[in-house]
């Protein structure tokens, strides 16, 4: 069946003073001579992007736009018109986003996260910058503790807004985050729990005990980078560790306690020292380090 707004496969019909033909279930579709190739033959089978002209004629392309039919992205805005604002999405023409789908007032040349549809009645691709309310609430696909993608959408006060695998959304809450995010940033999360109102809790540290794992590789890695001391120790200010670590003082003393156990790490009173030529093969190989506080075994 044909997907407009989305890469088709379909089969080179005819030729013709203007173009090619396309045979489709919804009829021959034009493929423009501007995106014709000489190695174009009758029979051929070609991967294009469809989706309505000017004149609402189905048309076909080989130009790849930012993103098909269900994607978030983000666009540029282009033009603003009195039913709406035209995004630059990489084709001839331009996407509408009409004013009914959009959250503020759309002024060029300034990016906004889109998402991509489709209005099965009139057959047009649009947009909208409605992200919330067009995502996914049904979550049963989810669960606590699985990794998804993230597509940052808005800072707020309490946390950072996130769309998740493309589909669902989601909060990142600020007290929980120790990397510096942006507005498009794409990155990877966990999730940390599913609400009963089909709300979602995100982190980007992995749930559990396994984060802290990958902290110790950050802390050796941060260490070799700096010669091997850092003047970081349990004294040391929550907002001092996420500066330079990324990460929470509670992961921190739990990361060091790991590294000292295994005797990657020296303690002095200052702040901490990789000892030399200990740069571990495998820092993932941690032990509870719960079981230990190393700064208290000195005192």
């Amino acid at each position: 069946m044909l997907k407009i707004g989305e890469y088709n496969e379909l089969v080179v019909e005819s030729r013709v003073e203007f173009g090619l033909y396309l045979d489709s279930d919804n009829g021959r579709i034009l493929l423009p001579n501007k995106y014709v190739s000489d190695e174009f033959n009758i029979g051929d089978t070609l991967e294009v992007f469809v989706y309505t002209d000017s004149e609402d004629r189905l048309v076909a392309t080989t130009l790849q736009p930012k993103g098909i039919v269900g994607d978030f992205v983000f666009l540029k805005a282009k033009e603003i018109v009195s039913f709406g604002t035209f995004m630059d999405w990489g084709l001839e023409k331009d996407l509408l986003i009409p004013k009914s789908e959009q959250q503020e007032r759309m002024l060029p040349p300034r990016k906004y996260l889109i998402k991509i549809c489709f209005d099965e009645k009139t057959a047009r691709v649009y947009g909208t910058a409605k992200i919330s309310a067009n995502c996914d609430k049904n979550t049963q696909d989810l669960a606590a503790g699985q990794q998804v993608d993230l597509l940052i959408h808005s800072l707020t006060e309490i946390g950072i807004m996130a769309v998740v695998d493309n589909r669902y959304f989601g909060m990142l809450y600020r007290s929980e985050t120790y990397q510096d995010l942006a507005v498009g940033d794409r990155c990877k999360g966990y999730i940390m729990r599913l609400r009963e109102d089909n709300k979602i809790d995100l982190t980007l540290k992995e749930p559990g005990y396994s984060s802290v794992k990958g902290s110790g590789n950050t802390i050796v890695d941060i260490l070799n980078t700096a010669g091997g001391f850092i003047p970081c120790h349990d004294k040391s200010s929550p907002q001092e560790i996420k500066e330079i670590f990324s990460m929470s003082k509670k992961e921190f003393k739990r990361a060091v306690g790991g590294l000292f156990k295994r005797g990657i790490l020296a303690l002095e009173k200052d702040g901490i020292r990789l000892k030399q030529g200990e740069k571990p093969e495998n820092p993932e190989k941690l032990e509870e380090p719960e079981k230990i506080n190393p700064w208290n075994s000195k005192s």
